[in-house]
C-alpha cells in the first residue's frame, strides 16, 4: 500500500510556485466594504518562469515577467487578471506576433517593477532592458525608448518628483564603464542623460532623490562575465574588492559634481526615502550585509533591516545607524512626501529563518519620529508581499489612508487582496477580495489611478 503523498502547501516555498495559465475573473466577491474613495487598479509584477526553469542554475529573481491586476471602483472589485509580458521568450512559448519596438541589452525581460508616467504604464527592469508599455487590461503594447530619447534602458526604481512631475532614474549596462543619470520630463521624453563614472559595472538597482540632490548607491554587486558565460539571466555577483560608497550630486549636476563617500560593505535593493536637513542628507534604506556571494542565485545571505545613513555634505562623511531590528524588505511610504522629510514607512516583516525572500507574515509601520514600530500580523499560514499606500484624500495628513497588499493563504492555496485602514493599522482589514487563484510571491506593487 502506497504511503499518502505529503502536502506541499505548508512548505515555505509554496507561495513561490509559478502559475501556468493566464486567467480573467470578473465581478469578484468582497468581504467587508471597499472604501468608495478607492478608484484605480492594484498591479503587481514579478518572476513567473514560462518553462519551470531550473532554480539550481538560474537566479530566482530572473523568471519571466508576469503582471497581476485588480480593478477597484465604486466599492466593487470589477476584475482580476494576470498576463505574461510578451517578451521574445514569451511570444515564442505562447504564440502570437513579436512585440514591436526597439530592443536593447542581453534580455527584454522587464520583470522588476511597474512605472506610470506621462499617461502610460510600463513594465521595467535592470541591465539595459527597455520599458514595455502595457494597456489598462495588462496586454503588452510595445517596447519603448521614449520616442528615441532613451538609449540604454532604465533600472528598476526611477523616482518621481511629486512637485514637478519629472521622473529621475539611473541606468546601468554591462558594456559601459559608467551609469547614466537620467531626467525624464513630464512629456515622457528624456531631457538629460549624464554619464557618471563607476569603478566597475555595478548593479545600481535603485537610487534616491531629495528636493535638491540625487543619491547614488555604488555597492559591491557587479557584472560577472563568468556567470554570463554559464547562462545566468542575472549575471551579477558580490565583489569584495569593489568597495561600497554613496555618491551625492545636484539634481542638475554631472560626473564632476559627484561627492563620493565610503560606507561599510553592503547592498541596498530598496531605499525608503531621502531628505535634506541643512548640511545633512538623511537616507533611510533597507540594508543587506551581503548578497549573491555564497548563494549566487538568491539574496539569502543576510537579514535585511532598516538603517539610516546621515551624510554630512560639508565634511564628506557618513554616519550609519540601525533603526529597527525586524527582518524586513520592500519599504514603501506616502509618495506625496518623496524627497522631503517623512515620518512613516511601511515594510514587509519577514521571519528570521526566511530572510532574503519576497514575502512575510506581517506588515510593519515605522513611526520614525517616535522611533516606534507596529506590526500587522496576517495570522498563521498567511504571507503578504509589498504594500502600496493610498492617501485618504489629496490633502490628508502623511500616512492617513489605506494600505493594499496581496496575501497568500497556505491553507487554501489561494490569494486575496487585503485593504488596511492606517487609522487602525493593527486591526482587521476593512475589506478583503478573495481570489479563486494563487498569485505567486513577486516583486513590486503599484496603485494606478490615471485610467
Amino acid at each position: 500500500m502506497n504511503a499518502p503523498r505529503k502536502s506541499t502547501l505548508h512548505h515555505p516555498a509554496a507561495g513561490y510556485r509559478r502559475v501556468t495559465e493566464e486567467v480573467t475573473v470578473p465581478d469578484l466577491p468582497v468581504v467587508g466594504a471597499l472604501p468608495p474613495e478607492l478608484d484605480g487598479s492594484f498591479l503587481r509584477i514579478g518572476p513567473n518562469p514560462l518553462d519551470g526553469a531550473d532554480c539550481t542554475r538560474h537566479n530566482v529573481l530572473s523568471g519571466d515577467a508576469m503582471v497581476h491586476g485588480l480593478r477597484i471602483r465604486g466599492g466593487r472589485a470589477e476584475w482580476y487578471r494576470n498576463r505574461w509580458v510578451r517578451t521574445d521568450r514569451a511570444t515564442r512559448a505562447l504564440g502570437g506576433l513579436p512585440t514591436p519596438g526597439p530592443r536593447h541589452g542581453l534580455s527584454d525581460n522587464c520583470n522588476g517593477n511597474l512605472l506610470r508616467h506621462a499617461g502610460r504604464t510600463y513594465a521595467i527592469g535592470d541591465g539595459g532592458v527597455l520599458p514595455t508599455e502595457l494597456s489598462r487590461d495588462l496586454a503588452t503594447v510595445a517596447r519603448s525608448d521614449f520616442d528615441g530619447t532613451l538609449t540604454g534602458g532604465l533600472s528598476a526604481h526611477p523616482e518621481l518628483d511629486p512637485v514637478t512631475g519629472e521622473l529621475y532614474a539611473v541606468a546601468f549596462y554591462h558594456e559601459l564603464p559608467y551609469i547614466h543619470y537620467l531626467t525624464i520630463g513630464v512629456d515622457g521624453r528624456v531631457r538629460r542623460a549624464e554619464p557618471i563614472s563607476t569603478k566597475n559595472t555595478s548593479m545600481m538597482h535603485a537610487f534616491s532623490i531629495t528636493d535638491r540632490h540625487a543619491v547614488l548607491y555604488d555597492l559591491p554587486v557587479v557584472f560577472s562575465p563568468e556567470a554570463a558565460l554559464s547562462g545566468s539571466r542575472l549575471p551579477y555577483g558580490w565583489d569584495e574588492g569593489h568597495g561600497a560608497r554613496i555618491g551625492v550630486l545636484p539634481r542638475e549636476g554631472g560626473d564632476a559634481d559627484v561627492l563620493w563617500m565610503d560606507v561599510d560593505p553592503c547592498y541596498v535593493f530598496h531605499p525608503l526615502n531621502a531628505y535634506e536637513s541643512g548640511r545633512w542628507l538623511v537616507l533611510d534604506v533597507i540594508r543587506h550585509e551581503r548578497v549573491f556571494d555564497l548563494d549566487p542565485l538568491r539574496p539569502s545571505e543576510s537579514a535585511p533591516s532598516l538603517w539610516r545613513w546621515t551624510v554630512d555634505t560639508v565634511a564628506g562623511t557618513v554616519t550609519e545607524e540601525q533603526l529597527d531590528d525586524h527582518v524586513q524588505e520592500f519599504p514603501r511610504m506616502d509618495d506625496r512626501y518623496k524627497g522631503s522629510r517623512h515620518r512613516y514607512g511601511f515594510c514587509v516583516g519577514m521571519r528570521p529563518e526566511d530572510r532574503g525572500t519576497l514575502a512575510g507574515p506581517m506588515l510593519l509601520r515605522h513611526d520614525l519620529d517616535a522611533r516606534r514600530t507596529e506590526e500587522h500580523d496576517f495570522g498563521p499560514g498567511r504571507e503578504t508581499g509589498e504594500a502600496v499606500f493610498v492617501p485618504r484624500a489629496a490633502d490628508a495628513p502623511e500616512g492617513d489612508g489605506w494600505l493594499l497588499s496581496m496575501v497568500y493563504d497556505h491553507t487554501t492555496d489561494q490569494s486575496e487582496l487585503a485593504v488596511l485602514d492606517t487609522a487602525d493599522f493593527t486591526g482587521e482589514p476593512v475589506a478583503t477580495v478573495p481570489l479563486p487563484v494563487r498569485v505567486p510571491h513577486g516583486f513590486h506593487a503599484s496603485w494606478i489611478t490615471e485610467y
